[in-house]
């Protein structure tokens, strides 16, 4: 299969992998498996993060993407047997409203379930969209004949477990993709890609290059244990936002040149930069004002070396977001570029 056929098959059966922070060991195990697969030697750290080194020698060069995602925990079972939940990550209350979910035990029981207001029915309840959208007010609704806290425990959920969303995985014949998790499998996907790439010789290393697919970037301490001498240059692959004052679209690989954490590194941005004119892809740059990847995080933690991030467009981060085609293979071209 091509570049993109490849990507979009990685990118889906990352999709079907639940992960969300602190449960991503099957998802991690995948990445190991798949590189491993493509003839390389990964690693796993303590953590769950896997790091893999592709080959190349000087001017080490560190690329990430994460394989966690939003989501949430069960805080209570509630006295009608329902849940109150607690989030994982930062999204908006409103972006689950009428979700399907998979509720995953510590048992390893899984039971499906979907997100409803507590005053769900208008027939019911009259006009309620004023009411207000958080945990006091929506519950998860769990797929089972209950109706007491004591009947739902007894199915052996408790406080604890995890909530995972429905992605909804979906690529229109326009090029779209559709999907919960965007942020950030779409770049775990682009860096599988990369790394087939250089498996199969389509690409060169002129430098070392490593790998690391993330496990906590959504609750800020991913890459906190990535710090090397061996790195010079460190590129986040994640994702360009869409909308607002901002230039990027879903076609587009976005070039982030400040975030919440501060300015990208100068020199590295201006070569990201270069590189992108030079290869005529469709770049944008924009600032990302509530935004911080795992560069942020590597730094904090004494990474001392350049840092940079570029990804797809993607609209409505956070929620039920949207990517094209385009722009994930333009991210791929241009993070080839730098190797």
């Amino acid at each position: 299969m091509n570049q993109s056929e490849y990507c979009l098959d990685q990118m889906a059966k990352l999709m079907a992998i639940h992960s969300p922070t602190g449960m991503t060991g099957e998802a991690s195990a995948y990445v190991m498996n798949e590189l491993t697969r493509l003839g390389f030697t990964p690693r796993m750290m303590r953590k769950g993060t896997v790091i893999c080194e592709l080959g190349g020698e000087g001017h080490g060069l560190l690329m990430s993407a994460h394989l966690d995602t939003l989501g949430a925990v069960v805080r209570s079972v509630k006295p009608n047997g329902r849940l109150r939940y607690t989030k994982l990550g930062g999204w908006n209350d409103n972006a689950i409203e009428n979700e399907n979910v998979t509720i995953v035990t510590r048992s390893g029981k899984q039971f499906s379930g979907t997100v409803q207001t507590v005053r769900a029915s208008r027939h019911v309840w009259g006009d309620t969209s004023s009411d207000q959208r958080d945990d006091n007010f929506m519950e998860v609704v769990p797929d089972e004949l209950t109706s007491s806290a004591a009947e739902t425990e007894a199915l052996g959920i408790s406080a604890g477990d995890m909530i995972c969303f429905d992605p909804r995985f979906t690529v229109t014949e326009s090029g779209f993709i559709k999907s919960r998790f965007l942020d950030d499998k779409a770049s775990a996907s682009i860096l599988l890609t990369l790394a087939k790439d250089v498996a199969d010789g389509a690409v060169k290393l002129n430098r070392k290059t490593v790998i690391a697919f993330t496990v906590y970037e959504e609750i800020g301490h991913g890459a906190s244990s990535l710090c090397s001498e061996d790195v010079e240059d460190m590129l986040a692959l994640d994702m360009g936002c869409v909308g607002d004052d901002l230039t990027c679209k879903e076609t587009n690989v976005s070039i982030c040149a400040k975030d919440a954490a501060g300015p990208y590194d100068w020199s590295f941005t201006n070569e990201l930069i270069r590189n992108a004119k030079n290869l005529a892809l469709p770049y944008v740059v924009d600032i990302y004002p509530r935004y911080s990847s795992d560069t942020a995080t590597a730094l904090k933690a004494g990474l001392d070396a350049r840092f940079a991030l570029c990804g797809p467009g993607v609209f409505a981060s956070h929620g039920y977001e949207r990517t094209h085609i385009r722009g994930v293979m333009a991210t791929l071209a241009l993070a080839e570029s730098i190797l």
